[in-house]
């Protein structure tokens, strides 16, 4: 393809790793060298050792440089390397700005890591601009966003971040991993670091733990370069081709999970057992007007509010299709526990807080057929009604 800029996000997934040059493969090669060889005493090649650069690797980097439309894009071997290693970034001293309601892997890194080495952090509303204004220190050097956030599908204006910022001299990193490029391209909002997990909708298959950090800024490229190899939590070739290749069909299932996720957040939102419905696509979330404005739709991920953990033993006990599981954005539907999975790291008091309560429920949609999905959850839900009917009605 002789000028990719002209082709639209769908098609670039499909041709973003190319042909191969030397074979005309058109599947990437996996290249499982760790070392070598240099031709000529002087001048080395591109590659020496495969923690500095592989040929694979390379691929996975420039094919999420270009989706993001970045500079330089990184793949580590998991979403935490990339998050981790791009907090390397600061230095004793600092201080980090983050979203109050953020990965319970983030929040770990953020309050039991970083702090070992005298970086400072205070968690906000980022909902609020002005609770984020009045929250930047002097040394604030970084503000984290996560929007959508895990779990309760919070907004984060990200223009209206991007702008306090650079007005205090601070970088921005976001995490993209629920809306992927396809939804929600950050670069071009003004974020320095846009990062994935890429073992959930960009890979999509739940066989591949990988993750992705992307900048539009060449002097924070070359230190990411410096850092990632330095670190070297590189993702390794075998996953690297693996993810390609789920790249490749993020836009069909992203596109046919999203449809579901909004009817079965319709059906949700109209039954006596759940006090709660959390999803950017209903007009009344939170946040809806600005998701609209800076993505390209609400994605595949909601979450609802049951009374308590009893009723969600109930729901769960009575439900054959979604598998009950961390993780999301693959084929699958999955159904998580926040409280117990994701954000167990969290003290109980600090999720509670954040409204992560024992009742709480995220459903990443899959691709399974969506009126069994809303039969299978229907009578999950009938069963809670039997055993301990729900008071608490919508209106």
């Amino acid at each position: 393809m002789s000028d990719k800029k002209e082709f639209s996000i769908q098609t670039s997934l499909i041709h973003s790793n190319g042909v191969d040059k030397e074979t005309g493969a058109v599947s990437t090669p996996i290249h499982h060298a760790t070392t070598f060889h240099q031709s000529d005493f002087d001048q080395y090649g591109n590659y020496d050792y495969s923690r500095s650069g592989n040929p694979t690797r390379e691929k996975v980097e420039e094919a999420i440089a270009e989706l993001e439309g970045g500079v330089k894009g990184f793949a580590f071997s998991s979403g935490m390397a990339a998050i981790s290693t791009s907090f390397l970034l600061l230095s004793g001293g600092d201080h980090v700005l983050v979203s109050e309601e953020v990965y319970g892997g983030t929040y770990r890194m953020i309050t039991e890591v970083l702090t070992k080495f005298g970086i400072e952090y205070s968690f906000v509303d980022m909902k609020d601009l002005h609770e984020v204004a009045c929250a930047i220190r002097p040394n604030t050097k970084v503000i984290y966003m996560e929007t959508p956030s895990n779990p309760l599908l919070n907004i984060t204006d990200i223009e209206g971040v991007v702008k306090l910022a650079k007005a205090h001299g601070c970088m921005t990193f976001l995490d993209n991993t629920f809306m992927t490029p396809l939804l929600q391209r950050p670069l071009s909002l003004g974020v320095d670091v846009v990062l994935h997990s890429a073992t959930k909708f960009l890979a999509g298959h739940s066989d591949v733990l990988a993750g992705l950090a992307v900048t539009g800024n060449e002097e924070i490229a070359k230190k990411l370069a410096f850092l990632q190899n330095s670190f070297g939590a590189v993702l390794g070739v075998q996953d690297c081709w693996l993810l390609l290749r789920g790249m490749k069909t993020l836009h069909v299932r992203l596109k046919e999970s999203s449809q579901s996720a909004f009817k079965i957040a319709r059906f949700l939102e109209k039954r006596r057992e759940v006090e709660h419905v959390y999803y950017p696509g209903l007009t009344y979330h939170q946040g809806h007007e600005i998701q609209v404005r800076q993505a390209e739709g609400p994605g595949a991920v909601l979450s609802f509010r049951l009374k308590g953990a009893e009723e969600v033993k109930q729901l769960i006990d009575n439900i054959n299709i979604p598998v009950f599981a961390v993780s999301l954005g693959a084929v699958e539907s999955i159904l998580s526990y926040p409280s117990r999975m994701s954000h167990a790291s969290m003290p109980r008091e600090e999720r509670e807080r954040r409204g992560i309560t024992d009742g709480l429920l995220r459903l990443s949609v899959g691709l399974e057929n969506v009126d069994e999905l809303i039969a299978d959850l229907s009578k999950g839900l009938d069963a809670i009604k039997l055993t301990k009917p729900s008071r608490i009605i919508n209106l």
